[in-house]
């Protein structure tokens, strides 16, 4: 049963009140048996005063003491004791001699500091309790005791009347402490009935009723409040998602609050390491520049900017801290506007190369064959020539075709739930021969069921060039692999790497999906191709929501990061 606010107030009053009035009762009972305890000492100084002037007269100790005790209560025990603690004499016992020395007994002892102590213990040598109380005079001391009998309890026994009035006063309290708790507790509960029901009730004309109805006036702001600043949070996270800018906050404590995709995508672009952990950009040693600013914790500036160059490509760094020390670290990939520049500058020239080269061919083929008279194996020669050359100038259109169209009519392409692990046997199976002719082993690390939401023939089209690449520039006896090594409910995250021979030069490493890019022309005219399987790919994977980047394996080689939305 839930317990009210009323039954918890009024039992912490109740405690409280009790702990009080326990303490004083046990603070007066303390004190009535000190007094009574003082009183009794007083008794019993007299008593060592009249001993130590019967002393003074009469130098037998035994016999003046003995003379003295009938004046005295008859089980009163007196005894006599020098300054070293030697028992002199002792009403109790005859044979004081073989008694223990007494120098460390506690009245003895206060005694000594203060000329009067007590105690109150068994003696040990007739096992009776006592209250002891010694003297100290000059040259012995003087020690008397009363047995700890019926008698001297009930003389120190508190007074009971005190209690009495303790219980009473008590129980009006109880009954003072209902009524205000019952007053008390009012406001209360229409404040919490308000909370539970956000219907606004009359609130008692009194201080507590008007703090009760400002709460109140605040409650219903503070919710219209959170109403807006979730609006605005959603607004917010929708804005991180979909921006171009890596973005990764952090607590003062350095753990991640929030990050997006991009931020992993970006990072992993410059770390030799595919990884989903967003806080690798505080431990690894490319970033030293922003950790001993963050360790810092921007102290003169709380702002900072840096560049880092990887994998051939440019990327800024900014670090805000914030004033509760956390921070938030953003990356940006500043080669896409130098790369746009670039492209839009050399598009024309390439194009024009491009077609230059099996235009040339087929126009000298055929000049060939109608100004020459020729025999018909040379005539054949040239027309197979111009064949081929018509063939690498098809391939080309029909490379550039497909790029215009994902760039201009994405919607005519058809999606479908499309099974990965199924889409790379099909792809392994079409290019056999040609690995096989490389010694090229081609293997793949998926959970199971890797579905993607897309278009079945560009999905195969990414992994067909990708493997195409391999093919004709990783060399021989190479092994390519391709494996997801992340998932977040937007983008599936890939890597496609091969143990061939790289690309040494890493400039050339942000320019690899540029239309006609090459690295040099001899690499290219020698393998075949059409010089746009790579901006296929990219294209590609742009329908599909995602991104890709290319970069040197740690231990040789080239590797694809790329995503794919869901």
């Amino acid at each position: 049963m839930k317990t009210s606010y009323k039954q918890k107030l009024f039992l912490y009053f109740v405690v409280i009140f009790a702990l009080f009035t326990i303490g004083i009762f046990l603070f007066g009972q303390s004190r009535e048996r000190e007094h009574k305890t003082e009183t009794l000492e007083e008794k019993l100084d007299v008593v060592a005063d009249i001993v130590h002037a019967a002393l003074m007269q009469q130098p037998n100790q035994q016999q003046v003491i003995d003379s003295l005790l009938h004046l005295f209560p008859e089980n009163i025990r007196l005894t006599l004791i020098d300054r070293q603690g030697n028992v002199l004499y002792d009403n109790e016992i005859k044979e004081t001699f073989q008694m223990e020395n007494h120098a460390q007994r506690l009245e003895i002892k206060t005694a000594r500091e203060k000329g009067k102590g007590r105690d109150m213990r068994v003696s040990s040598s007739n096992e009776k309790e006592y209250l002891y109380y010694a003297k100290r005079f000059n040259g012995y001391y003087i020690r008397v005791a009363l047995p700890y009998d019926i008698q001297l309890r009930h003389f120190l026994k508190p007074d009971n009347l005190f209690l009495y009035f303790i219980i009473a006063f008590f129980v009006v309290m109880l009954v003072l402490i209902n009524w205000a708790a019952n007053r008390f507790s009012k406001s209360i509960k229409q404040l919490r009935d308000f909370t539970l029901s956000t219907i606004h009730l009359p609130f008692p004309k009194d201080e507590l009723g008007e703090i009760s109805e400002k709460i109140a006036e605040n409650y219903l702001q503070l919710e219209e409040s959170k109403k807006k600043m979730a609006l605005e949070r959603e607004k917010l996270l929708q804005h991180v998602h979909s921006s171009e800018e890596g973005l990764c906050f952090f607590a003062a404590d350095k753990s991640v609050e929030f990050y997006n995709g991009l931020f992993i995508q970006y990072l992993n672009s410059m770390t030799d390491e595919a990884n989903s952990n967003p806080q690798n950009v505080l431990t690894d040693i490319l970033f030293k520049k922003i950790t001993d600013f963050i360790a810092n914790r921007g102290k003169a500036n709380p702002y900072f900017e840096t560049q880092i160059s990887k994998q051939g490509q440019n990327f800024v760094i900014r670090v805000n801290v914030f004033d509760d020390n956390s921070f938030e670290i953003i990356i940006n990939d500043i080669t896409k506007q130098e790369k746009t520049r670039r492209i839009k500058q050399e598009m024309t020239g390439n194009i024009t190369h491009e077609l230059r080269t099996p235009v040339t061919g087929i126009r000298g083929c055929l000049e060939t064959i109608l100004e020459h008279p020729l025999s018909p194996e040379k005539k054949q020669y040239f027309i197979e020539s111009a064949y081929n050359q018509v063939l690498v100038l098809s391939e080309l259109i029909q490379d550039m075709s497909l790029i215009t169209k994902i760039e201009a009519a994405p919607q005519s392409f058809k999606l479908e739930a499309v099974d990965m692990g199924n889409l790379l046997e099909n792809l392994k199976n079409d290019v056999e021969i040609s690995l096989q002719e490389k010694n090229i082993q081609m293997e793949w690390n998926l959970p199971e069921n890797v579905i993607v939401n897309g278009n079945r023939n560009l999905l195969y089209s990414i992994f067909r060039n990708l493997t195409d690449n391999a093919i004709r520039y990783a060399g021989t006896n190479v092994t390519v692999s391709i494996k997801k090594y992340n998932e977040d409910k937007d983008f599936s995250y890939f890597s496609y790497s091969d143990t061939g021979t790289g690309i040494p030069e890493e400039q050339h490493l942000s320019r690899l999906f540029e239309r006609f890019y090459r690295i040099n022309e001899g690499r290219t005219r020698d393998t075949g191709g059409s010089g746009l399987g790579l901006s296929i790919v990219k294209n590609a994977i742009a329908f599909h929501k995602g991104t890709i980047v290319a970069k040197n394996r740690a231990g040789g080689g080239l590797e694809f990061l790329f995503t794919l939305g869901k």
